[in-house]
This record gives C-alpha cells, sequence and structure tokens, in this order.
C-alpha cells in the first residue's frame, strides 16, 4: 500500500487492496466536510447516481454515475470536464446529495449533469500530481505578469485541471478589471486554456483556510457555503464594543459569527421600553450606559460619558419611571426596590483552616512536633545518650571554623566541619596567623617592621646591634 501526501491540498491518499486509489479520511483533509447522517438507511433509500465531488479546497460539483459504477466516499474518480477530464473526490453519496443540492442553491433543471468516467488509475494519479506541483509557482509567477500589467488585482490562488489542460485563476479586485491581455499572456506563458474567476475576500479566506480567534477552524472553510452580509448594526445590537480589530476576520471584513445571535438580542429588545431621553429624579437627571439584555436590566448614570456610579434598574422600573416623567413627576430615588432586596441566602462564609494564605504556618512548633512524633523524641534522647558516653565534643578546624551543627554532632558523636567556601582565604588567614607568631617580640615589642623594612631597635634581637641595618 503505498501513501501520498498532497500537501497543497491538504489531502492524503492511498491505494487499496485492489491497487485503486482512494482517499483517507483524515481530519483537515476536506473543507466543508458533510457528515452523512443517512448512511445507516437502508440501500433503497439511498439509491441515488448523482454524487458529490471535491476538487481542490471548497470548489465542488455533482456528476451522474451513468455506468452504475460502485462509489464510496472516499474514492478518487475522473469525472467530464471541459475540454479534456479532471480529478476530484467523492465527498457524499445516496439521498443526502439532494438535500444538499437544494441547501446550496444547485438547480439542475435545465442542465445536463456532466459525467462520471471512471476511477481514477495510477497514471491519472500521476499526472494529476504533477499539475498540483505546478500550482504555487504558476500563482508567483502571474501575480508578476498581472503587476507589470498595471492591473489592479490580486490573484489569490491557481488550480490546474486534472490532466493539466487548463488551469483556474482565482482572484480578488475591487472594481471592474479589463484582464484581456493577461489572458493571453498567461496562455502564451504556461501553454493551457485560462479561467478567470473573480472571489470575494470571504471565499477567499474560505479556501485558504485557517484559524479563528475563538481558535476553531474559520466557518467559512468548514459550512458556510452562501455569505451573507455583516453590518455594524449587528455589533450595536449585541452591544459589543465597536474596535474594528476585534469586530473584523481574518479576511478583513466583519465577523460573520455577529450574524449567528443577532436575532436572539433583536427579539429580546422588543421587550425594553424606549427612551427619549434621561431619567429625571430629584438629585439629578440619568442617562443610560448599557443593557443587560437577557436579564432585562437597564444600568443609569448620572453622568453618560462615566461609569463610574450605575444603578442597576429593572425594565418594569424604567417604565414606571418614564410614565411618572411624561406626567411631570419626578422619582425620590432611582434605586429599584426589586434589585435592592436581598432574597437570596446568603453564602455560607468558607474559613481559611488550613492556613494556606500564611508564609510562617510551617514555622510552628506544634508543627515540628506533629513531624517529629513520639519515634523523633526517642531517636533524638538515643543519639544524645550514646554521645555523652562517647565523650565526643565539637572540635574546632584547622582554618578556625567550628561544627555547623553541634546538635547533628551530639546526636551521631562525630564531629562535622564546615567546607568553607574559598579556600584560599583559609590558607591566607593561617598563613598571617603564622607570620603575626613568627613576629612576635617577646621583651614586650610590637613586632612590627618600620619603613622601607627596617627593624626597629630592640625588637627583635635582645641586644639592639643591628637595629639599624636594613634587611
Amino acid at each position: 500500500m503505498t501513501c501520498i501526501k498532497n500537501t497543497t491540498r491538504g489531502c492524503c491518499f492511498s491505494t487499496d487492496a485492489n491497487g485503486e486509489p482512494a482517499a483517507h479520511n483524515c481530519p483537515g483533509c476536506h473543507k466543508l466536510e458533510t457528515f452523512d447522517w443517512m448512511a445507516d438507511l437502508p440501500d433503497p433509500l439511498a439509491d441515488n447516481r448523482i454524487y458529490e465531488v471535491q476538487f481542490k479546497n471548497t470548489r465542488k460539483g455533482y456528476y451522474w454515475n451513468d455506468t452504475g459504477l460502485n462509489l464510496k466516499a472516499g474514492d478518487i474518480v475522473a469525472v467530464e470536464a471541459s475540454p479534456g477530464h479532471d480529478i476530484g473526490i467523492v465527498t457524499l453519496t445516496g439521498e443526502l446529495v439532494t438535500r444538499q443540492m437544494k441547501r446550496t442553491g444547485f438547480n439542475p433543471q435545465g442542465l445536463e449533469f456532466k459525467k462520471i468516467y471512471r476511477k481514477a488509475k495510477p497514471y491519472d494519479i500521476e499526472k494529476w500530481q504533477e499539475a498540483i506541483a505546478l500550482e504555487h509557482s504558476t500563482m508567483i509567477r502571474s501575480r508578476q505578469i498581472a503587476a507589470d500589467l498595471h492591473l489592479n488585482m490580486k490573484i489569490g490562488d491557481v488550480e490546474y485541471q486534472g490532466d493539466r489542460l487548463k488551469a483556474i485563476f482565482y482572484y480578488i479586485a475591487d472594481e471592474r478589471v479589463d484582464f484581456r491581455e493577461l489572458i493571453k499572456v498567461l496562455a502564451e506563458q504556461f501553454r493551457i486554456r485560462v479561467e478567470m474567476r473573480q472571489i470575494g475576500a470571504r471565499q477567499e479566506a474560505g479556501r485558504i483556510g485557517g484559524i479563528a480567534p475563538c481558535g476553531r477552524e474559520l466557518c467559512c472553510s468548514t459550512w458556510i457555503n452562501n455569505f451573507s452580509s455583516v453590518t455594524i448594526g449587528a455589533a450595536r445590537h449585541q452591544e459589543i464594543s465597536l474596535n474594528p480589530q476585534k469586530l473584523a476576520g481574518q479576511c478583513g471584513k466583519l465577523k460573520c459569527c455577529l450574524n449567528y445571535e443577532l436575532d436572539s438580542y433583536i427579539d429580546a429588545r422588543r421587550a425594553f421600553p424606549r427612551l427619549s431621553g434621561p431619567l429625571e429624579a430629584m438629585d439629578g437627571s440619568y442617562y443610560l450606559v448599557k443593557s443587560d439584555i437577557f436579564k432585562k436590566i437597564m444600568w443609569f448614570s448620572p453622568d453618560p460619558q462615566s461609569t463610574a456610579v450605575l444603578i442597576p434598574l429593572t425594565t418594569d422600573r424604567v417604565r414606571q419611571i418614564v410614565a411618572m416623567n411624561r406626567r411631570g413627576e419626578k422619582v425620590d430615588r432611582l434605586e429599584d426596590a426589586a434589585l435592592m432586596r436581598n432574597d437570596a441566602p446568603a453564602e455560607p462564609e468558607i474559613k481559611n483552616v488550613v492556613g494556606e494564605e500564611s508564609i510562617t504556618r510551617f514555622d510552628n512548633s506544634r508543627s515540628g512536633k506533629a513531624r517529629g512524633g513520639r519515634n523523633g523524641r526517642n531517636r533524638n534522647g538515643r543519639n544524645n545518650r550514646a554521645g555523652r558516653e562517647t565523650g565526643t565534643q565539637p572540635q574546632e578546624t584547622a582554618a578556625g571554623n567550628h561544627t555547623a551543627r553541634p546538635e547533628l554532632a551530639q546526636r551521631t558523636g562525630k564531629s562535622e566541619q564546615r567546607p568553607t567556601a574559598r579556600p584560599e582565604l583559609a590558607e591566607n588567614a593561617n598563613r598571617n596567623r603564622s607570620g603575626n607568631r613568627r613576629n612576635a617580640a617577646p621583651r614586650g615589642g610590637t613586632g612590627n617592621r618600620g619603613p622601607r623594612g627596617r627593624k626597629p631597635g630592640g625588637n627583635s634581637n635582645p641586644g639592639g646591634n643591628h637595629g639599624g641595618e636594613r634587611a
């Protein structure tokens, strides 16, 4: 069994036991996947000769199996194209194909379905792989040609046909582009038939794919077929911060997910009262700052530009205040009695019994006794008695350092010497100590040499005869 990895199109396939190529159902292999929830139904319901075939990225087509081939999802087939043939992967079979055509808006009336010729042979796969290998370099070269012709367009993707007779160039343009000269240059440069297909920014993002800020794959590359317009009003209805960097997706347009919950927010807002101005109270005017739509709570502040002081009110309380203001009356206080009432039971107080926030909880004597226990006290007593019987005491080292842990020496009956961090310092100290003893005067002299190495008279010699001579 041979396995081939298609790095350009993100799918991998191998040959089965009969030598027929078949695509793996690996994660991320196909974009716009569809779960066949009718696969376990009886065969008569799934008897449908129309198959869904997927090509590069999100391009799909529906083909007629007139020869009665036994096909299943994952089979690589050769299908009819104009001119020649193309190579694709079967992604959907059975009755679900009809429902999928209706969902995507494919209308077969007045159109003849293109045919499925055969299952792809090894020769077809090799030629298909050669065509795929040319796609990236062709895209780079076509961008250079478009720039040389001063065309205001961006070529985002190139897809070769399975027999290398034709290539589809996907491009993005903000205005109408006259690319007749570009087609002539591309056809002469690559020796193929050229088809130009314009796509939008959202469709380009769906073809390329990627990870969205939510951590999942882009919706446009996984399940969205028809793109609906997204306006900034969707963010205003949901009271989302109008930050362009957070509202824009990878395509540079507003995120498609802003429309997902928009209907729920619009329905919930119908229960909110409409305000034509601030709420009037005896202590001043209060302005609406924000609303919690699903809790039906509105927040008011005396300063419309500040959120330092926020007073929550229910929608019923706001209607009551609005009705009073229309009659020319002002409320004494803006607080809502329903929200001020504490009907919820008080949460139990959690005591810090363990003392997790204390940094000295392990310094208590009780903790040491608890860790030592009775066995620890008996062990210490036996070691102390053994030390008194042997008569060992902490000894002084040659460098003048005492035992680092005298209690450990008593327990073990042996002297423990602390290692010196810098041995050269201990050696210098010993040398200085021995020099001082050698220079000490036996008759009360200071033992220090004078300037320029002279010995003061009477210090080192009893008679003092050589006191003025040089050393």
